[in-house]
């Protein structure tokens, strides 16, 4: 199995689209890697990819190797530099060209995760990041009962489920968290994303979607809340321009 040579597994979650999940867990990954620990990426939103363009590698291709695919190097890593290892794995790599619709029906996107689990082989990994698209659909229930199935005995460390503060989203979110509760996935946090604007010129925060509703869904289900991140235009301008982001200092 791919998974084996991986300690941790963590899953990015939100019942929302467009709460920010592939932000999130870019921003994670390069905060992992940035301190040290070898990060995978796992991208299973097999209709709407956005890994290879948040990690400005989307030009790269896959390499079949001997019992499976090895994952794209976003980059080496670099011990005089505190620096860990980056790789990143996404339909998005497998596509003939970046437009094409994927348009599949339940058993297919059901047998493409669960080949993803278990054929691309990931080197030593310290976190397996696995972004996961809206909803609680076919790919997440494979996905559930794949690695309750196949990953070894608290490999699953849990989900961060990403919302953002308006409560159309929180809304959605809420059956994300029930999803975890009956799938016993544990919850390791919220995060409360796109809260707030920092202006980048007199630095006042202004909350255009308003504020609380991650840390109150939090206290709702009594799961920790991981904190808010506000809306960043410097790091907006870089997803748009495909360049990859900074990581953090």
């Amino acid at each position: 199995m791919g998974l084996t040579k991986v300690k941790h597994i963590i899953l990015v979650l939100s019942g929302k689209g467009g709460v920010g999940k592939s932000s999130v867990t870019t921003q994670l990954a390069l905060s992992l890697a940035s301190a040290g620990h070898s990060v995978g990426i796992l991208d299973v939103d097999l209709t709407g990819p956005s890994i290879p363009r948040m990690l400005s590698i989307e030009e790269s291709k896959v390499t079949q190797v001997p019992g499976g695919w090895a994952p794209v190097l976003v980059h080496e890593g670099d011990s005089s530099k505190g620096l860990g290892s980056l790789h990143a794995m996404s339909l998005g790599f497998l596509l003939p060209r970046r437009g094409d619709a994927v348009v599949w029906r339940g058993p297919k996107k059901t047998a493409m995760i669960r080949q993803f689990l278990k054929d691309v082989l990931w080197d030593e990994t310290d976190f397996l990041l696995i972004d996961t698209p809206p909803g609680t659909s076919d790919e997440h229930i494979s996905l559930a009962e794949t690695l309750q199935k196949d990953a070894l005995p608290g490999q699953v460390a849990g989900a961060v489920v990403v919302t953002t503060p308006q409560a159309v989203a929180t809304a959605d979110v809420r059956k994300e968290l029930n999803f975890c509760t009956k799938t016993n996935i544990r919850v390791l946090g919220v995060v409360e994303n796109m809260s707030g604007y920092v202006c980048p010129h007199c630095s006042e925060c202004t909350d255009i979607f308003g504020s609380g509703g991650g840390k109150s869904m939090a206290q709702e289900f009594r799961v920790p809340f991981l904190g808010s991140v506000p809306m960043d235009a410097q790091f907006i301008t870089l997803v748009e321009e495909g360049r990859r982001p900074t990581y953090p200092s």
